[in-house]
């Protein structure tokens, strides 16, 4: 069966002969989505398997999104539920730790498998693990009807907080974008393109020193900054806005569940409910054949790529 495999400068499809992956169930693969992590990965020169972000069918014919955070499962991070804080998640990462899904069959544990709600093509479930991201980051701000939400980079991490924060009830959105295609995105899902005035929540989804200096500008007293973004190594912070305003910076780890109900379900029915959200975010499909194109594609912002999405 074809996979994608990280290899120096990019991808190349390769040949295995059994399923990767770990746990008790084989899904055949029904797309995978390229995600900036994928990115890092090759070029920290991680040589795995790609794909965390994994939408399939299992034996029985159920539509499934994986939910990558696999945790240890006895911990006690992973008996509250909040796995994405097990301290051996990063042993089963994938495509850093083990194989990924970017495959035309992978196994997974059956705890980890989460049907899809009726309104979700598996086609475009895979967005539900960003969205989750963004959910989580959103979760953690305290998001409501009585928010007003800043959002600070326009990939499919920040357009997915925009949907997200919109479905919690969120009226005042803004968002803060680079490119005309994600400007277009990010009013198409509900969000005023230019932020303006003090906010209660801003979500740094930008992942970059400038995007974190922006979050800071925006924040309002008493404020959250949840950084959703990932920064590798010293970051350095603009401390007097923080100070003067009582403000808070908050990181943002993946996803959990809580209250009974994971962030992944939660999701998964924000995505089932408004269609829209994944025509918007998914901008380019390409078969598992063409996924250095694939890849190439999503690397260049310019080029008007939101998601791209590999199909087996």
């Amino acid at each position: 069966m074809k996979a994608v495999r990280a290899v120096e400068g990019g991808v190349e499809v390769v040949d295995v002969d059994e399923p990767p992956g770990l746990g008790d169930e084989v899904i055949e693969m029904g797309a995978t989505s390229v995600c900036a992590s994928d990115l890092m990965y090759i070029e920290f020169g991680l040589r795995k398997i790609l794909g965390h972000e994994l939408a399939g069918v299992r034996s029985d014919g159920t539509a499934v999104v994986v939910e990558a955070l696999y945790g240890c499962g006895a911990c006690e991070q992973c008996r509250r539920g909040t796995y994405n804080l097990c301290p051996t998640h990063a042993e089963r990462a994938l495509g850093v730790s083990i194989d990924g899904g970017m495959v035309e069959h992978y196994r997974a544990p059956a705890e980890r498998l989460i049907p899809l709600p009726a309104g979700l093509d598996v086609r475009d479930a895979p967005i539900v693990e960003p969205a989750s991201v963004s959910w989580h980051a959103l979760r953690l701000g305290d998001t409501g009807p009585d928010t007003r939400v800043a959002v600070v980079g326009a990939g499919a991490l920040g357009l997915l907080a925009v949907a997200g924060a919109r479905r919690m009830g969120a009226t005042d959105v803004a968002l803060e974008a680079r490119h005309p295609h994600q400007r277009a995105a990010g009013e198409r899902l509900g969000a005023t393109v230019g932020a303006d005035g003090a906010y209660d929540v801003v979500i740094e989804a930008a992942g970059s020193p400038e995007g974190m200096a922006r979050a800071i500008d925006l924040v309002g007293p008493r404020g959250k900054v949840i950084v959703l973004g990932v920064h590798v190594g010293t970051m350095e912070l603009n401390w007097m806005p923080l100070f003067n305003r009582e403000a808070s910076v908050v990181p943002s780890l993946g996803y959990c569940a809580h209250d009974g109900s994971r962030e992944m379900e939660d999701a998964a029915a924000m995505l089932a409910a408004d269609p829209d959200i994944a025509r918007t975010v998914i901008t380019h499909r390409f078969p598992i054949a063409d996924a250095a194109e694939a890849f190439r594609t999503a690397a260049d912002r310019s080029s008007g790529a939101i998601r791209v999405v590999i199909e087996p």
